[in-house]
This record gives C-alpha cells, structure tokens and sequence, in this order.
C-alpha cells in the first residue's frame, strides 16, 4: 500500500499539468523521487564562518570538512555511511555527464579550498558510523550570503534535495534580520528545521543569546528547536573518552534530537516537506482561477462591447446624417442654377454690349462673316466658361455632400455625373436683310433732291429777270441733290446697322434659351446622379454598420456565453483545488487525507 503522501503528490502533479504548468510537474516529480530515496538528507546551513564544517566533524567524530580561519566550504559535501572510507569529488564538464574521482580521504578538505573548486559539484565522503548506518546523509553546505553567488546557489540547490535542515548560528551574536529571513526561505522548502547555537565554549553569555534567539524565532513565527552546542568540547571529549565534557558539548541533545525527530521520523519529515512542496504549488495554481472569477470580464469582452457601441454610434450617425446630406444636396444644386443661369445671362449682355458697339459704327453690309465668325466665338466661348464653372460648382457639391457622411472611403464621390451632350450648337444666325443703294438708286434720289433747288433757286433769280434755269438754279440743284444721296445713304446705313443689331439680339436670346436649359438639364441630371449615388452609397453603409453591429451582438452573446462557462469551470477547479488543498493539511498535521478527485 502506497503512502498517503505518495497519493497527494501524484494528484497534484496531475493538477499541475492539467493547469499547464510543467515547471512545477517537474518539481513535485523531483521531491517524488527524493521521497523515494530511502536516505534521509540532512542539510547544514548558516552563513559563513559559523561553524558548519566543525559541527559536521563532530557529528561524526572524523574531520572530513575542512576548518580553519582562513578556509571556506566552496561545494557541498556529502557525508554518508561507507564500510571502507572512501573520498570522491563529482565534476561536470560542458556538454558532458557528471564525472565522478575518487580521491585520498585525507586529501579531500585541500580539494575545496576556496580557489580549487574548478568545475566541481560536490564532494562525496563515505565512513563507518553508527549515525550513518540508517541512510542518514549530512551535507555541509557554502555560506549562505558568501561574496560568491555560485556558492550561494549551490546551497539553495542542495536544499531542494534536503529532507530535514540544521541551521547554523553561532553564540557570538544574536540570530540577525538576514538569518531570520534565511530561516524563513529555508521553512518554506524544508518545513523540518532545526536551528544549532555553536560556540557555546567561547561565547559566556551564550545562555543569554541562546534565550534572545528563542524569543525572535518566536517573534517571526518560526517554530524550530533549539539547541546549544560546541564542537570542540565534543571532537576533546571522544578523544579524551570524557563522558562529561561531552554531556558539557550538548550534543547528546542534538544526537537524540536527530536520532528522534529525523532518522525516526522518517514519514512525519515526509509528509511535512510533501505538504509544504504540495500547498505552495497549489497556492500557485489557485491564483489564475481565483482571478479568473474576480474578473468581471475578459478584455476581449470588453472589446467586443465597444466594438459594438461603436457600431450602434456610426449607425446612429449616419441616420442623423441622412436627412443632411439630401437637404444639403437639394440647396446647393438650387444656388448653383441660379448662380449658373447669372453667369449665362451676364456673359450674352456683355456680348450684346459690344455688338451695339460695334454696329454704332460699322456697316454690317461690310466684313458681315467676320463679325458672324466672332459671335459665334464669343458665345462658344461663354458656353464653354459656363460649363467648366458647372463642372467645378457640381464636384465642390459633391465633396461637400460626402463630407456630411461618417466614414471616409475612396468610392463617396461618383465616377461621372455630367452629361455628355450638354454644348450641342444652335442653329446659325440668320443673316437679315441689307438693303443696297445701288447706282439708279443713287441717280433717281439726286434727280428728285435736285428738282427742289432747281425750282427753288430758278424762281427767286427770276424775280432779277434772269431765265428759271440758269448757271445758280443749276448749282443749287446739284448741291441738293448730293445732300439728298447723302442723307439716304445715311438712312439706309441705320436701317442695315438696327437689322444686323436685331438679328444678333434675336441670335444671343436663341443661344441663351437653348443653353440656358441644357445647363438646368444638366444640372437636374448631375443632382439626380448624386441622389441616387449618395442614397445607395448610405444604404450600403447602413448594411454595412447592421452587420457590424450584428456581429458585434454575437460576439458579445458568445464572450457572455463562453465566460459563463469559464466561470463554471473555474469554480469547478476552485473546489477541486480546495479539497486537494485540505488533502495537503490534513497531511501536515499527521492525518490521513481523505481521497479526493485527480485532475
């Protein structure tokens, strides 16, 4: 039948694993395997020169450690029951196993002398001693809090592989903060510790330090025996054969206190050191699902209720935006008729201006197709400054209409909107009637201008008894007949210049009525491309939006969903993880723990 600790650690170990978490799998297997083992570790520990080596010697009664002032232990060494003596240091080198060589007994405390420890490991020494002959191991470690750190982290690894500890602190001085603290890292590997007071042979006031430190151990919590020793007592009197000076040593005390409370105890050091591996791992475990269930939402639930917020925002937005932009659309496409239909209007009087101008001088019967080929292009040309004015005025429109939508995209603006039959010519000018003043007509008006001043002037010479036709009647009838062929002419001028005027009138109204509702055709044409861009541009979007929001809406019902189920299954492992945890008490305090349900 398996031990009750052996049920526990496995069903951790499986709780580690279940929970991902290899690291600690693998040191619960490690202390599994140590548990195992039937040699029972003990550890000595203390910062340096506390005398650790020397207690060693003396347990042992052989000098196996070295000592002295100027010597410091650099490797663990091991001390174990041998039937011949026998001395070993155990080395590794790069990327090969460890390497074990045996070396003369009283050779070994010169190869750990600080400064030859190479790429050692640790020192191995074997003796026959009653002490040993249970499987009982004594490892003396480095100082803890040596300058060294390696030598440091080759303590606190031979304290994971330590089934019970002795602290070391001398009677010198009180136990300190660094020592308390030690003792308290050391207690949270190692719940079976025991602290040893050394040096009581030169401290006297040891009784004094020996109570102080009782008191701190008490203060801080720390329920650890302890006992008051001296090594040179011990290592005179097995030399001398004096029964009371070692009595005097006290180390019949911590022999007994070995022999009972380690070698004995084998399954109480076991269930204690398995529940202190076992509870901190589970407190380990127990922390992501204790935060699990304080959470009230993971942060992709978050993100998808913002998601969705913003969703619903840009849904709401482009509703409120909806009515704008038609409102927008419909008063600027009206300021751009009226503006468009000004430009027009201005442009034609400008042109009929100068006509007026022209023809207040010029003869229309003269250059008559160069001033037909100049109307035409000046009206070809106000059409086209019209239209490239309606081209621009209808893209700003545009621009202005996506801006009242809520999202940018590439596509908000139309690829074409104009038409492409808005400058169709109008039909030519007709050209009016011009009168001609022709040779006959010349004649015949000198004639009948001449017949009045003939008669005119032939009656009053006659009153001098001159004849009626005579040199000054003559005279006078060929000046008024030039002046009527002047004045005629003159006439007939006005008549062909108020006809060309009547006719280019008549040809700008024609161009502006045509072109005036092209342009408004153009502009109804452009604003109904707009509309129906912009409304199947926002319906697009709104669906676009509804899908969002409706993903969105089944990502937050599935996150509530799969939280739920997390949360079920977090208290699930919560309790499950409780009971282990009870398990692991009730295997401290020294009871059998009930069965509980593996992961």
């Amino acid at each position: 039948m398996s031990a009750p600790w052996l049920d526990v650690l496995d069903d951790t170990i499986r709780s580690c694993a279940a929970h991902n978490r290899p690291d600690l799998a693998e040191r619960l297997r490690e202390k599994r395997a140590r548990q195992l083992d039937p040699k029972l570790r003990v550890l000595v520990l203390g910062e340096p020169k506390q005398g650790k080596s020397q207690l060693v010697n003396a347990l042992v009664n052989a000098p196996v450690c070295a000592v002295g002032d100027d010597v410091t232990t650099t490797v663990p060494t091991f001390v174990q029951h041998a039937e011949t003596p026998n001395a070993a240091l155990v080395r590794t080198i790069a990327n090969t196993p460890t390497e074990r060589i045996p070396v003369p007994i009283d050779q070994l405390a010169s190869k750990v002398r600080a400064g030859h420890t190479g790429e050692l490991l640790r020192a191995e020494v074997g003796i026959p001693r009653a002490l040993l002959t249970s499987g009982l191991v004594l490892i003396d470690t480095p100082g803890v809090g040596d300058l060294r750190p390696a030598h440091t982290a080759s303590t606190f690894t031979a304290l994971l592989q330590a089934d019970a500890v002795l602290m070391v602190s001398d009677a010198t001085a009180e136990l300190t903060a660094s020592e308390l603290e030690l003792l308290r890292q050391v207690m949270a590997s190692c719940p079976n510790v025991t602290v040893v007071l050394t040096k009581i042979d030169i401290a006297a006031q040891w009784r004094r330090v020996l109570e102080r430190n009782r008191a701190h151990l008490a203060r801080a919590g720390v329920p650890a025996k302890l006992i008051p020793v001296s090594a040179a007592l011990r290592l005179r009197a097995a030399k001398t054969g004096d029964k009371a000076l070692n009595a005097e040593s006290g180390f019949p005390e911590l022999l007994e206190c070995v022999q009972r409370d380690i070698v004995a105890a084998a399954d109480v050091l076991a269930r204690r050191s398995v529940a202190v591996v076992a509870a901190g791992a589970i407190k380990q475990l127990v922390a992501p699902v204790r935060e699990e269930l304080t959470n009230d939402g993971s942060k992709s639930t978050h993100q998808t209720i913002a998601a969705l917020n913003e969703a619903q925002r840009r849904i709401d937005e482009l509703r409120r935006r909806s009515a704008r932009w038609q409102t927008v659309l419909s008063d600027e496409m009206a300021d751009l008729v009226s503006d468009i239909e000004y430009d027009l209007r201005e442009r034609t009087r400008r042109i009929l201006r100068e006509v007026d101008r022209v023809f207040e001088t010029a003869d229309p019967a003269l250059g008559w197709e160069e001033f037909e080929r100049w109307l035409e292009d000046n009206l070809t040309e106000a059409a086209t400054q019209n239209f490239t004015w309606l081209m621009e005025r209808a893209e700003w429109v545009a621009e202005k209409v996506a801006r009242s939508f809520p999202v940018r995209r590439d596509d908000l603006l139309p690829e074409s909107i104009f038409p492409a039959d808005v400058l169709d010519r109008v039909s030519k000018m007709e050209k009016p009637t011009i009168e001609r003043f022709t040779i006959g007509q010349k004649l015949f008006t000198g004639l009948r201008g001449s017949y009045g001043g003939v008669l005119m002037f032939g009656l009053v010479t006659s009153l001098a008894g001159m004849p009626l036709i005579n040199a000054i009647s003559l005279g006078a009838g060929a000046l008024f007949g030039g002046k009527s062929i002047l004045d005629e002419g003159e006439q007939r001028l006005k008549r062909r210049q108020a006809a060309a005027k009547v006719a280019a009138q008549r040809h700008v109204d024609d161009f502006f009525i045509k072109f005036s509702k092209d342009f408004r055709d153009a502009a109804r044409h452009i604003q109904r491309s707009l509309r129906n861009h912009f409304s199947t541009l926002a319906e697009e979007l709104q669906e676009t939006l509804l899908e969002s929001a409706r993903g969105a809406r089944r990502a937050v019902q599935d996150d509530t969903a799969e939280r739920e189920r997390r949360v079920r299954e977090a208290r699930h492992e919560l309790d499950r993880l409780v009971q282990l945890y009870q398990r692991v008490q009730a295997l401290a305090a020294g009871h059998t723990p009930p069965l509980g349900i593996s992961a």
